[in-house]
């Protein structure tokens, strides 16, 4: 069973990839410059199919301007295979990585400030295909997102999820996001690093 997760669109239009979500009114994509976080990503077998937890990093370089979320918003409204495309083309804004291994780029990068002080980080990116998923054609290639949201309070610390593999639609303008994986990554001791 896959899960689902439908955003409401509130009368505007949503941005991309579920939280890659939110009213566009209460989005902001501009920022102070690099930022990198710190987690430690708890994974409970449900996208990898192995538990055990190790630490990210999340390095954003900038923020996705508002033109940027457009051209995607309205590919997305084209259908998935169409936001993958435009979301490749983007430009490289950052890269997650683990201590030891290969970093990744990130193509996306917004937050919303919170009532509290604090803030919400939604990141996106097309995800890796290894050589046997491309091969046999895996069902999992239906699901070419990688979207990570973080919930940070005033001092940069929180917590978040980290979804491996995400298919996000538009369903009558709302965000309807399936992850093929039944429990997302979660990302504890989230901090920010001065």
């Amino acid at each position: 069973m896959r899960a689902m997760h439908r955003m409401a669109a509130a009368g505007a239009a949503l941005i991309i990839t579920g939280s890659l979500a939110g009213a566009v009114s209460a989005q902001t994509g501009m920022g102070t410059g690099k930022e990198h976080f710190v987690a430690v990503a708890v994974d409970q077998g449900g996208a990898t199919g192995r538990s055990g937890s190790g630490q990210i990093d999340i390095v954003i370089n900038r923020w996705t301007p508002e033109a940027e979320r457009g051209r995607l918003l309205e590919a997305l409204r084209k259908g998935p295979d169409e936001l993958l495309k435009m979301l490749q083309k983007e430009p490289v804004i950052g890269r997650i990585s683990t201590p030891g291994s290969l970093s990744y780029d990130l193509r996306y990068a917004r937050q919303t400030p919170a009532a509290d002080g604090g803030r919400t980080i939604v990141i996106a990116t097309d995800r890796p295909v290894g050589f046997w998923e491309a091969t046999s054609g895996s069902r999992t290639l239906d699901y070419p997102l990688t979207r990570i949201e973080l919930h940070l309070d005033k001092d940069g610390n929180g917590e978040g999820k980290l979804s491996i593999a995400v298919k996000p639609t538009l369903n009558d303008n709302v965000l309807v996001l399936e992850d093929y994986s039944e429990l997302p990554v979660m990302l504890t001791k989230v901090r920010k690093e001065k």
